[in-house]
C-alpha cells in the first residue's frame, strides 16, 4: 500500500464538512449533552496536572483497575505511533495485523522499519500483535480473537483497539478477564459521544507492564491532554453519559436495518456488522460518483485503504441523511 494513501482519513477534507457525513463512524445520536456540558465548562486558561492523577483515578475506577495501569493518550493514533515506537526501542522488529486494518497500524511500522506480517500467517515472537474488536473498517467480531490472544509467546504486546466497543449493537466482546489483562485495551470515547473533534484517548495496560507504561511515559509528550480532553474523559465516566449512550444504541439499531435495506435498493452488497457502520460494494465501480456524491453534499469512505477495494464504509445516519444519499446516487447515474 502506499502510505500517503493510508494515511487518508474520513470526515471533513480542505474543502470543510459535508452536511450528511457516512464516512466516520461517530455515534450520529451526538453529541452528548453530558459531554457537551463538561466541555463548555472545562477551565482552558491554566494547564491540567501533567500526571492526570485525578482523572486516571476516575477511569481506574470506571474499569475496576489501578490507576496505575491507566496510560493517557492524545488520541488513538498517537498512542499507535507511542507504543509502536516503544515495541521498537526494546527490540521488537515485527507488528502483525488483522487482514483489513486501520491504515496507521501499517504507517507507524513502516515509520520504525518493522516487518508487518498479516492474518492468516499467525504472530511470532517479540511481535507488536494489533487485535480490533468490532473490527476496521468491517463492523464484525473478530474471529478468533479469543485463541489468538491464548497462543501469545510471551515477549509480544497485543493491542486490542476497542474504539467501537462502545457502539456494539450486537453481542458481545468474547474475552474473559483473564485474556483482557493479557493485552493493552485501547479507549476512544469520543466516537461514542459524537465528539470527534475533541482528541482524547487512554490504554488500560496489561497487569504487570509497569516496565512498558514506563516506557511509554518517557515517550510521552507533556500534557498530551488539555483541559477539554480531560473534561471528555472525565464525563465518560459519568452514569448518566453511559445511560445516554445505551438509549442512543436502540435509535441506531433502527436507523442501521433501514440503511442496511436502502443499500440493498440501490443494488448494493452489504456486508455483515455488529457495530453502527458497515461496508458495502455499490452496484458498479464508485469512484467517478465520488465527487458527484461530495458535491451533493454526501460523504463516503472509501475503503481501499483498507484492502477492500470496490468497496464503501458507511456510518449509519438518520433518515434524512439516508435519503440524501439514494438521491445523490441515483442522481449520479444519470
Amino acid at each position: 500500500m502506499n502510505l500517503d494513501e493510508e494515511a487518508l482519513h474520513g470526515g471533513p477534507d480542505a474543502r470543510g464538512p459535508v452536511p450528511h457525513d457516512f464516512s466516520t463512524n461517530a455515534n450520529a445520536c451526538g453529541s452528548c449533552p453530558m459531554a457537551a456540558q463538561a466541555l463548555a465548562q472545562a477551565d482552558a486558561s491554566r494547564y491540567p496536572d501533567p500526571r492526570y492523577t485525578a482523572l486516571r483515578a476516575s477511569l481506574g475506577g470506571f474499569h475496576g483497575v489501578d490507576a496505575e495501569r491507566i496510560v493517557i493518550a492524545a488520541s488513538a493514533s498517537e498512542f499507535i505511533a507511542r507504543i509502536t515506537a516503544a515495541v521498537a526501542r526494546q527490540g521488537g522488529r515485527s507488528v502483525w495485523l488483522p487482514r483489513h486494518a486501520y491504515g496507521d497500524y501499517q504507517r507507524a511500522a513502516a515509520a520504525w522499519g518493522l516487518d508487518v506480517r498479516r492474518e492468516p500467517e499467525a504472530p511470532t515472537g517479540n511481535a507488536l500483535v494489533w487485535c480490533c474488536d468490532p473490527s476496521s473498517p468491517l463492523g464484525e467480531s473478530q474471529q478468533g480473537l479469543a485463541a489468538l490472544m491464548d497462543a501469545l509467546e510471551p515477549s509480544s504486546h497485543c493491542v486490542l483497539d476497542l474504539a467501537y466497543e462502545p457502539l456494539r449493537l450486537e453481542g458481545r466482546l468474547e474475552l474473559g478477564t483473564a485474556q483482557r489483562d493479557r493485552a493493552w485495551q485501547l479507549w476512544t470515547p469520543n466516537k461514542a459521544l459524537g465528539l470527534t473533534g475533541v482528541r482524547a484517548a487512554y490504554a488500560i495496560a496489561p497487569r504487570d507492564a509497569a516496565g512498558m507504561v514506563r516506557c511509554l511515559d518517557q515517550l510521552a509528550p507533556s500534557w498530551p491532554l488539555g483541559a477539554h480532553g480531560v473534561a471528555l474523559l472525565e464525563a465518560w465516566t459519568l452514569a448518566q453519559t453511559q445511560g445516554w449512550l445505551a438509549a442512543s444504541l436502540d435509535q441506531l439499531r433502527a436507523w442501521k436495518r433501514e440503511q442496511q435495506a436502502l443499500c440493498t435498493a440501490l443494488g448494493w452488497s452489504v456486508m455483515p456488522s455488529v457495530a453502527n457502520y458497515f461496508c458495502a460494494r455499490p452496484d458498479v465501480p464508485d469512484a467517478p460518483r465520488s465527487a458527484a456524491l461530495r458535491k451533493a453534499g454526501v460523504q463516503v469512505r472509501d475503503a481501499h485503504s483498507f484492502g477492500l477495494s470496490g468497496h464503501v464504509r458507511l456510518a449509519v445516519l438518520p433518515p434524512a441523511s439516508q435519503a440524501a444519499l439514494a438521491r445523490a446516487w441515483q442522481a449520479a447515474r444519470i
